[in-house]
């Protein structure tokens, strides 16, 4: 019988030739393990009701990243019975998988946010958002109040363009309508015509005056606009069944 391993004594005697071969090794097993995560559908279980981001959602998260809101506020439900209790049902990956960079959060100074949508009126956000110890007195959460005096950039043309590129199914007609629709959707009927914006994002779509200031599109419209959508596409009767296993988002949260 012929000795397996006779060639161990020339690797171990040429550490050069070893390395290599570890380097090697390392490399293939990587890309293997690796290569496969670049395939959404082979790690996010598709989600009836997941969709991109409207022109002026997106605008306000952008407006939530620029102002740190990520610090102290997660949008991760872990599948554990006290964060499902307080929070709502557990995350699923494709709550975020149109979210470049994703908001899951690492630390917990305010609640989690991903089922924060529809739960308060965009008059509790605004307030809120304006003078948080007016409505949570042991806050310690900045004051926002300076968006209500920020234009709203709605330019959201390259933006949209840009997450094409990468995947997000936006389409030309999306992209071209861009600022037509974040002026729609902040407007809402009947003073604006929000037609083409619920055919191409559907009728479920938030669109009014977020803000109450009916002659300007604030970056407060933006943000609360974003807010009142988190959680909220996701039809949870339809995806009862779904194991927590495959559905959960990977990164947990630490809350202090």
């Amino acid at each position: 019988m012929k000795n397996p391993f006779k060639h161990h004594e020339f690797l171990e005697k040429n550490s050069i030739i070893l390395l290599i071969g570890i380097i090697l090794t390392v490399l293939v097993g990587g890309i293997v393990e690796i290569i496969p995560l670049f395939r959404k559908e082979t790690v996010i279980e598709p989600v009836k009701g997941v969709r991109p981001y409207t022109p002026l959602e997106l605008a306000g998260y952008n407006i939530y990243i620029r102002e740190g809101c990520y610090n102290c506020h997660s949008q991760q439900i872990r599948p554990l019975r006290d964060e499902v209790t307080r929070y709502g049902h557990y995350s699923l990956a494709a709550e975020s998988m149109y979210d470049h960079p994703f908001q899951w959060g690492s630390k917990r100074t305010g609640p989690d946010l991903a089922r924060v949508g529809g739960k308060y009126s965009d008059k509790w956000h605004v307030a809120h958002l304006i003078e948080p110890r007016d409505l949570v007195p042991e806050s310690i959460m900045p004051s926002f109040g300076f968006l209500m005096n920020n234009g709203a950039n709605l330019d959201m043309r390259p933006h949209l363009e840009t997450l094409k590129i990468i995947g997000v199914p936006y389409s030309e007609d999306m992209i071209k309508n861009a600022e037509k629709d974040a002026k729609a959707q902040a407007i809402g009927e009947p003073r604006g015509d929000t037609t083409g914006l619920m055919e191409r994002y559907g009728e479920k779509v938030n669109a009014r005056d977020f803000d109450g200031q009916p002659n300007m599109i604030s970056e407060m419209d933006a943000l609360v606009a974003y807010l009142q959508v988190l959680g909220t596409m996701v039809d949870f009767e339809a995806t009862k069944d779904v194991d927590p296993s495959t559905a959960e988002t990977n990164m947990a949260s630490k809350e202090e």
